[in-house]
């Protein structure tokens, strides 16, 4: 599947050049990545791109993990490939369970799971769509850490059941 201008758009608004990734370097490769999962249409399309150890480490944030957020509720907005669905919904579940990497809490950057989640709030109905439409498991565990209204998310939890 082709990259969508939503998407690029929201990889362009960021500089990730000035971005700490968790493989030790500046994020600047991390919209290659974000790219080769969207196109990808199966695990096989995709060897060798994976977002794991670059926005987080077991759920240890680091500042490439925010702008991720809006990079993945962008894809979720519109048609990818059920492998890249469930590779982003995977991710953006990491990213919005997690907080700070010792190492950015050493750089001043203690908030970054609640910058996560905050940002996760701007496309509640994204993940709230794939919840419900999607019956998606991830999407449903998701809404749990960002949702504020839990009669909300609870209604629309017993309509999956």
């Amino acid at each position: 599947m082709a990259v969508s201008g939503l998407v690029r758009a929201e990889l362009a608004r960021h500089d990730w050049s000035q971005l700490r990734c968790g493989c030790g370097g500046t994020a600047s490769h991390v919209p290659e990545i974000f790219e080769k999962i969207l196109a990808a249409d199966s695990a096989s399309d995709a060897v060798g791109y994976s977002l794991d150890g670059h926005l987080e480490i077991e759920t240890n944030l680091f500042e490439a993990a925010v702008p991720a957020v809006g990079v993945i509720l962008a894809a979720l907005a519109g048609p990818i490939s059920d492998f890249s669905r469930g590779q982003l919904m995977a991710v953006l579940w990491y990213l919005v369970s997690g907080d700070s990497h010792h190492s950015e809490v050493a750089l001043g950057r203690s908030r970054l799971g609640d910058e996560c989640r905050l940002k996760a709030r701007e496309g509640i109905w994204v993940v709230l769509h794939y919840a419900v439409n999607r019956r998606d498991e991830t999407a449903l565990d998701v809404l749990g850490l960002i949702d504020l209204d839990e009669s909300r998310s609870g209604y629309f939890a017993s309509k999956m059941a």
